[in-house]
């Protein structure tokens, strides 16, 4: 099979490895369509501290093409549309048992971060992939490649949703209209709440709004604090999610938060340099700060259901669909601060 293996931070070929093997409780899916992530992003320019060469690729789709023999007949069947999850969880520890697996404390250890010798990554930037039968989440046959690529980051952003306690007439403050950024304001609005968002692009405002966002402001013209506090009564938004990568920008989530409301931390902070907190604050108005990562199963379950039964159309936050011989192309587009969800195509569709 053909694959994008990352030989080193800025190189990249695209050459011919073998077909996964699968074992008896597995499938081999038949990658149609993968989406680059800000992570493959930081990989590709080598902000990440993971070995190399790597195949990245965690938002990947496709078909099932042939499975191992105890795989379940009744649960799956050759040609289903398909995606995985892709944490390789252990279901030993404490977060595992806990029903924290995207936390699992023995993800890093695995050879999806470090694997000298051979090849890292979660390998979704080629044609096929095998995958444990249990990790595997079957499609109607009438699903899209196209979206069924953002089942992956929809379920980061429906963990993200989960940690609160979203209620109805809630005001809610999205920080960063990206594709992150915009997953969550659809979600918000179907839990019933004025949804605002803080963007300075125009054009991410204007597609808030398309999607349903009550306000959009200008985070660099406006007084973002000044106009949050007016719309609130002075008080400021009970949910604020953070979807930016900026330090500054996660101490300005916390102050915009009500007393008793929630600040979640969805974004990693790039550079990961400490936030200054008015923990005084914090400790005073009884304010919760909490973070938000991958999804566990359940939130990737909730993907899927959104996006098969068409409650979330990401269609919107769709970039461009690039073929994966044109990686450079499509990592170059990626990379840039104002596109939304580019996607590689490895089959036809």
């Amino acid at each position: 099979m053909k694959a994008v293996i990352l030989e080193k931070p800025g190189k990249f070929v695209v050459k011919e490895i073998d077909t996964p093997e699968i074992g008896d409780n597995e499938v081999l899916i038949k990658i149609y369509a993968s989406g680059i992530c800000t992570n493959d992003v930081r990989d590709f320019k080598g902000e990440c501290n993971y070995s190399y060469p790597r195949i990245g690729g965690h938002e990947y789709c496709g078909t099932i093409v042939s499975m191992g023999k105890e795989v379940n007949k009744n649960h799956f069947a050759i040609g289903q549309k398909a995606v995985q999850y892709i944490i390789d969880d252990c279901k030993e520890c404490c977060f595992c048992k806990s029903k924290q697996e995207n936390i699992c404390e023995n993800l890093p250890l695995t050879k999806t971060f470090q694997n000298p010798g051979g090849l890292s990554g979660y390998c979704g930037f080629a044609e096929y992939i095998n995958a444990k039968a249990e990790d595997v989440v079957v499609f109607p046959d009438d699903a899209d490649f196209a979206d069924m690529v953002f089942t992956e980051p929809l379920a980061c952003a429906v963990n993200s949703v989960n940690h609160t306690n979203i209620k109805f007439g809630d005001d809610v403050l999205v920080i960063g209209g990206g594709t992150m950024g915009l997953l969550h304001v659809m979600l918000a609005k179907l839990k019933g709440a004025r949804v605002i968002l803080s963007e300075p692009m125009a054009e991410r405002r204007k597609k808030a709004l398309k999607l349903g966002c009550d306000y959009a402001f200008d985070s660099i013209n406006d007084d973002i604090v000044s106009r949050v506090k007016e719309l609130t009564g002075g008080h400021g938004a009970n949910v604020v999610f953070n979807t930016t990568a900026i330090p500054a920008i996660a101490k300005q989530a916390v102050e915009l938060t009500i007393p008793g409301g929630t600040a979640v931390m969805f974004s990693s902070i790039h550079p990961n340099k400490p936030v200054e907190v008015d923990m005084g604050a914090v400790h005073s108005f009884q304010k919760t700060i909490t973070g938000a990562v991958s999804p566990t199963i359940d939130a990737y379950y909730q993907a899927v259901l959104l996006i098969s039964k068409k409650i979330i159309n990401p269609a919107e936050l769709i970039e461009d669909i690039i073929p994966y011989k044109d990686f450079g192309k499509a990592i170059a587009l990626a990379s840039q601060s104002d596109t939304y969800k580019v996607i590689l195509k490895f089959g036809e569709f």
